[in-house]
């Protein structure tokens, strides 16, 4: 099902307008609006993050005015077409009256589409994926990973997610929606979202090797992630809390919101022996090297963290 409630642009309004988000994210990102300064850009190919394009991963319950207009400033401003995704949240049908646009239209997002199916088969059709074809950004909400899987994993939607990434676009969502954009699926199990490793675990992969979890602070899942590294060393776990969001530029990220990111990698211990450490607000994040900063008048590293693996002693 598309519903389009914000449309009043026509085929050529909205090429030009997605031309035009293009120019200014690419512009934004030189000029280091999104708070990833110029300094920041490496010539390398990303390892972790988007090779184009940007995230946003939002731990649940968004409220923040910043991460809408965040989102909304890299999408190409308010009059970018946004594809908003409802399927985690478990409706067969979405229309006008549906919640969830309600904050988007009050951030001042003016050209909006609703994108929803359940069945696989409409997601692998060219007229479902329509509207991604003109879209500056999309925003997963919340709900249960897994029916995003079961809904677009494998289609031509999955591919148009990714494409719109692939042309300068940016990708968001919140707590399901965070999850998703993962390799690994935290809490993908179709029987309980408890289960950490369950019978989903594969995510869309706009973070490579990384899991995320959600929530954590709110509901007390601080711990929860650590089994999903002690079982797969090789991944980043990533834990976010309620209103907080990381916005990511090839390798890099930022904390944004009003709470905090969580650090799960298995090559690095706190001082203490504590096998994850916090991000706030403004600190920052090279996925690449695993290497945390916190900006002051000259960019440190974050103190406390020792290069020791889990286990290892002193």
């Amino acid at each position: 099902m598309i519903f389009r409630p914000d449309d009043v642009m026509t085929t050529r309004e909205r090429a030009a307008a997605l031309a035009r988000a293009a120019t200014l994210g690419a512009g934004l990102a030189l000029l280091g609006t999104t708070g990833l300064g110029a300094q920041d850009v490496s010539p390398a190919p990303p390892q972790v993050g988007p090779e184009n394009g940007s995230l946003v991963v939002v731990g649940g319950a968004m409220r923040s005015p910043e991460i809408y207009e965040r989102f909304i400033a890299l999408a190409g401003g308010p009059d970018a077409h946004i594809v908003l995704v409802p399927t985690a949240g478990g409706a067969e049908e979405y229309d006008e009256f549906y919640g969830g646009l309600n904050a988007w239209r009050a951030a001042g997002a003016r050209n909006l589409t609703l994108l929803h199916t359940v069945d696989p088969a409409v997601a692998d059709t060219e007229a479902f994926i329509e509207p991604l074809k003109t879209a500056g950004g999309v925003f997963f909400f919340g709900g249960r990973q897994w029916r995003l899987v079961d809904a677009y994993g494998g289609t031509k939607t999955e591919q148009a997610f990714q494409e719109v990434l692939d042309r300068g676009g940016v990708i968001g969502g919140s707590s399901a929606g965070a999850s998703i954009q993962g390799s690994f699926l935290v809490r993908g199990d179709t029987g309980s979202n408890t289960v950490m490793m369950g019978d989903h675990q594969r995510g869309f992969g706009y973070l490579r090797n990384v899991g995320i979890d959600q929530h954590v602070l709110q509901r007390n899942r601080q711990f929860d992630m650590i089994e999903v590294i002690e079982a797969h060393p090789e991944l980043l776990g990533i834990g976010l809390d309620e209103d907080t969001a990381i916005v990511v530029q090839g390798d890099r990220f930022q904390v944004i919101g009003r709470s905090y990111a969580l650090i799960y990698d298995n090559r690095t211990t706190t001082a203490s022996g504590g096998q994850f450490y916090f991000l706030a607000p403004g600190d920052r994040y090279n996925l690449a090297t695993r290497e945390a900063t916190r900006p002051t008048e000259v960019e440190r590293p974050l103190q406390g963290l020792e290069p020791r693996p889990w286990g290892s002693g002193r």
